[in-house]
């Protein structure tokens, strides 16, 4: 069913939960994360790469996401991810989106507010927007960290948002949910994750928006359980996802070109790892 996200997550917090988003680069992982949301009986959110949003299929991809979302059983937002240029994004809501991450984490400070405040002025007050303070390391659609050597940590490598920012930041953009850097990388941790949990709880403490964390692929279970206390209410998910499917997919072709090319078998086999990890995903999250 159609839900505004920052009205799903508000309500997971509520219930001392976090809700999981899932960037989905097709239609049989989206049907995959939804089918283990209905099972679980909670939202989730569904997750677009800029690069899927920025192609005519990709706005295709969005408009059967929002037909999936607006039939689920249960709450099901679908959100323009990682976003920064304003075309894609007015295009991205026109096709379905119903929220966007207006992302200038990379800009210099007040560009970063610059931009949310333009993505605002376009796409208006229905549309919920979710913006970044901070550097994450890392590609969000590849996974492997960019030039991350072994034992380093996302806390070596990016820029760690700065609590004493946060309030204003969050005042003058008037985004609904805030995304942090706290040690979190996009792709795959070479050596252990390192959150900086003090920094989370410092910023919780400032503003009183939702939290987001971004790259949470490999950051152990126990430490996710965590994150709702220092009200985090939306968690991104999307390496260990692709992964995960990529190689069940290596693992199962050739038995399934060996009968008889059974790409309907190959699909159900896809769905069954998607839908794996996003049913243990949401139940880590609900803990």
């Amino acid at each position: 069913m159609r839900t505004r996200l920052d009205h799903l997550v508000t309500s997971a917090l509520q219930q001392g939960s976090a809700v999981p988003a899932f960037t989905c680069y097709d239609f049989t992982t989206a049907l995959a994360v939804v089918g283990a949301a209905e099972e679980s009986g909670r939202g989730v959110i569904l997750l677009v790469a800029p690069k899927t949003a920025a192609s005519a299929n990709g706005l295709r991809l969005i408009a059967a996401l929002r037909g999936l979302a607006d039939a689920a059983t249960v709450p099901v937002a679908v959100q323009l991810d990682h976003a920064s240029d304003l075309n894609v994004m007015a295009a991205a809501v026109e096709a379905g989106a119903d929220s966007v991450l207006a992302d200038g984490s990379s800009l210099p400070y007040e560009e970063n507010i610059e931009l949310v405040q333009a993505a605002r002025a376009l796409l208006g007050a229905d549309v919920v927007l979710e913006a970044e303070l901070g550097g994450l390391a890392g590609d969000e659609d590849r996974a492997f960290s960019a030039d991350q050597p072994a034992g380093q940590s996302g806390t070596d490598l990016a820029g760690l948002t700065d609590s004493a920012q946060v309030e204003d930041f969050v005042s003058r953009t008037g985004a609904e949910l805030l995304a942090v850097a706290v040690g979190n990388v996009h792709g795959k941790y070479k050596g252990e994750p390192r959150l900086r949990w003090d920094v989370l709880q410092d910023i919780a403490a400032r503003v009183h928006i939702p939290l987001v964390l971004h790259g949470a692929s490999g950051i152990p279970a126990a430490e996710l359980v965590k994150a709702a206390a220092m009200n985090v209410g939306k968690v991104n998910f999307n390496t260990e996802l692709r992964t995960g499917v990529l190689v069940t997919l290596q693992d199962q072709l050739p038995g399934h070109r060996a009968d008889g090319e059974n790409l309907q078998g190959l699909l159900a086999t896809w769905n069954h790892s998607a839908k794996g990890f996003a049913a243990a995903t949401l139940a880590t999250l609900a803990r």
